[in-house]
């Protein structure tokens, strides 16, 4: 066992006077030490019953022979954070995440791992600190928030920031908007449509990394508590076949996790973490795969934001297994992977039934025949960019208007709010990507309120931040390369004509190349706000939003 390298021998006997000082038994230090890394805070809706998921998988582990230790990871609410600084320190805990998770486990020697995240960036993090560690680990999150209820409808957060745009619009009354914010999140859990934190558990089970269910179980059921006690058994069983993470996250694996984000109709941001996560097993995973899977896999699912079906009717109707049960029927996945269950993910699906085709399409009867996301290139975007093509209008697939030039989210927000935005603009928010934020924040204040003022079907945002997965509409992010760098949206002017083609994905300005030229000539960069703490750090390291915002090490090879 790895971890005897801190409990056995004679050269150990300090080691065991601190475990002596924890309360480990004699018959603890001979079996093996299973950490769990419990994202648990107060401060998170998706994370507040944590506490009861991280109990459920200690004794799932100690009937399973095992000794669980509980260690912590930070999460950030990305709605709390959002529309302010606070944003700046989201996507940057991903690293984080995956760095502390990396000391803890290494420093102490566990032997396996059970890591239990729920919201956007701790689910990526821990799957990056999973391949690094490789040590057996299984993934079970605390699981999707319930559906609101107002007026009789389904809502989601995305619902609640769209009537915050509708209420400034003078559309909405204050006691509307009161209902709206007291209904639309109802329970704990991760925000109820397919915005990040789903994604990225959903993802997880496509990955292998997750159990059945894992990304689908409403965090309120009771059948939660039962996938988090199976977790736990789980990770025994790896252990004892030795089954690690780079086992089953294999480059084959990360294609898998593409292709169903293209059925299941995933965040964007997902373009952001599978990069990453690939890059940990030493997969050099390019954006532009994603269109090459999208123009094979039918799109699905329409999960809010972009249809009226949520988490819930997502279980419901059979949960992932029953969507990658139709694509492999016809040949889309790799069904040879192993997973965390030990078995392959053939042997996983065989059984899944589609009960609901209205909630996941059959792949005859598709909401489209290509995927959900798209890259888009261009004179503006070299390196790509990334739009949510399920959650765009058909009107506004193929669009030409002039740009409305921001320098801030906040800037635009304020001619959105302000009524200077017009029918037929693009509004471009610049120097808010991984480096220009420093942090890249997500957008969904100024799309919600794009929604929300009546201008989503003829009005869209082009920038180098990102998205949030509630966002909805013609939103193109992840710009690169990225205007802090001197990438061709820092050379955008008021009132140039963008061109947006999303069917051939493309994305340009109507420039020409002499005059972007001696544009260039002329830009400065600008001087970093944020000159001290671990903004300033992160500034200096990360890389462009096409290759997934990761850090790079001069050191690495």
């Amino acid at each position: 066992m790895r971890s005897d390298n801190v409990k056995a021998g004679i050269q150990q006997a300090p080691h065991r006077s601190l475990f002596n000082a924890l309360g480990f038994t004699e018959e603890e230090m001979h079996k093996p030490m299973i950490g769990i890394v419990s994202s648990y805070n107060e401060i998170v809706p998706g994370h507040m019953n944590l506490d009861k998921i991280v109990n459920a998988v200690k004794l799932g582990v100690a009937e399973a022979g095992g000794v669980p230790v509980v260690f912590p990871a930070i999460a950030v609410c990305d709605g709390i954070a959002m529309g302010h600084v606070g944003m700046k320190y989201s996507l940057v805990t991903r690293d984080l995440i995956a760095d502390s998770t990396e000391c803890m486990a290494l420093a102490h020697q566990f032997d396996a791992l059970v890591m239990v995240p729920n919201c956007d960036k701790n689910v990526p993090g821990l799957l990056m600190a999973a391949a690094r560690i490789n040590v057996p680990t299984v993934f079970v999150s605390g699981g999707p928030m319930l559906a609101g209820h107002v007026h009789g409808q389904k809502t989601s957060l995305s619902s609640m920031f769209e009537a915050v745009g509708a209420h400034a619009a003078g559309t909405m009354s204050d006691e509307d908007l009161r209902e709206f914010e007291e209904k639309t999140c109802p329970t704990c859990g991760s925000c109820s449509g397919m915005y990040t934190a789903n994604s990225m558990n959903c993802l997880t089970e496509v990955l292998g990394m997750g159990l059945c269910g894992n990304g689908t179980i409403p965090a309120v059921y009771s059948e939660r508590i039962k996938l988090a006690k199976h977790a736990g058994m789980a990770v025994m069983e790896l252990l004892r076949k030795d089954i690690r993470p780079r086992d089953i996250m294999t480059k084959e694996a990360v294609l898998n996790a593409l292709t169903v984000d293209m059925a299941l109709g995933c965040s964007t941001n997902s373009m952001l973490h599978l990069p990453a996560i690939a890059h940990e097993i030493g997969f050099d995973f390019d954006i532009a795969f994603a269109n090459e899977i999208s123009e094979k896999t039918p799109n699905l699912c329409h999960l809010a934001p972009a249809g009226p079906t949520y988490m819930e009717d997502l279980n419901e109707a059979g949960g992932v297994y029953a969507v990658m049960k139709e694509l492999a029927d016809i040949g889309l996945l790799h069904t040879e992977c192993m997973t965390v269950t030990g078995n392959t993910l053939a042997e996983n699906i065989k059984d899944a039934v589609n009960k609901n085709t209205e909630v996941i399409r059959t792949v005859d009867n598709p909401y489209s025949k290509t995927g959900g996301l798209a890259v888009l290139k261009g004179n503006l975007a070299p390196d790509g960019s990334v739009v949510k093509r399920s959650a765009v209008v058909e009107e506004m697939m193929v669009h030409e208007g002039p740009a409305r030039v921001f320098d801030c989210e906040e800037e635009a927000i304020a001619a959105i709010k302000g009524g200077r935005i017009v029918a037929g603009d693009v509004v471009v928010i610049r120097y808010e990507g991984p480096k220009g934020g420093p942090g890249m924040r997500e957008m969904l204040n100024p799309t919600s309120a794009i929604a929300g003022m009546g201008l989503g079907s003829s009005v869209a945002l082009i920038t180098d931040g990102r998205f949030s997965g509630a966002s909805r509409g013609a939103s193109i992010g992840h710009v690169s390369p990225e205007a802090a760098v001197g990438g061709p949206i820092a050379l955008v002017e008021e009132g140039d004509i963008i061109s947006i083609d999303i069917p051939n994905c493309k994305l340009d300005m109507k420039v020409s190349e002499e005059e972007m030229a001696a544009r260039k000539e002329k830009w400065q960069p600008r001087e970093p706000e944020i000159t001290s703490g671990y903004l300033a750090r992160y500034r200096e390291m990360v890389t462009s939003g096409n290759r997934g915002a990761i850090l790079e090490s001069p050191f690495r090879k």
